[in-house]
């Protein structure tokens, strides 16, 4: 069992039950899932960058990533209907902790002129979004043999019903939020 997962039980759902003074624990927010995107928008000229994120992907997430076609062509961008652009991946339960164990405490401290995240990036209903500039601030990637740098998208979905709960939650398991 991950170390966010035991810090859940045994913190984190009595802080939150008694913020919030829920009755029941079934009632108290939990993680969900996270997902992890990436668009590789030069896949369309050349096929060894989406197999090049690909990698860094599975590496990352610890399973293989699924392969996303473009919904429109976009003459600007030179993208077709269907080419092969993005990769995402959804990590559920103990990958899912094992995720956030990493990234809270080993990736983020990485990033250059960290100065926290921005705690205004929820969707109105306690699901959290952030971006990372590149994969090399994991651990896990070689940044000896990057090809190219590429950015992700990460999304924590939780059960919160608002914004304040999930962004409690999400302070609670250590994520480092700026003061506002």
């Amino acid at each position: 069992m991950s170390r966010l997962r035991d810090i859940y039980k045994s913190k984190i759902m009595p802080a939150m039950q008694e913020k919030f003074g829920y009755k029941s624990v079934m009632a108290i927010p939990k993680m969900e899932k996270v997902v992890i995107s990436m668009g590789v928008g030069k896949a369309v000229a050349d096929k060894k960058f989406l197999d090049s994120a690909l990698k860094d992907l599975t590496v990352i997430s610890g399973q293989k990533p699924l392969i996303c076609p473009a919904k429109k062509s976009v003459s600007n961008f030179k993208v077709r209907e269907g080419a092969e652009t993005g990769l995402k991946v959804t990590l559920r339960k103990e990958r899912m902790y094992e995720f956030m164990d990493r990234l809270i405490n080993l990736a983020i401290p990485r990033v250059k002129d960290f100065r926290g995240l921005n705690p205004n990036s929820f969707d109105g209903r306690g699901d959290y979004s952030m971006g990372l500039q590149e994969q090399s601030v994991f651990p896990e990637i070689d940044p000896g043999r990057i090809e190219n740098t590429q950015g992700m998208n990460i999304t924590f979905v939780t059960t919160a019903r608002t914004d304040d709960e999930g962004r409690e939650l999400l302070r609670l398991c250590g994520m480092p939020f700026k003061e506002s």
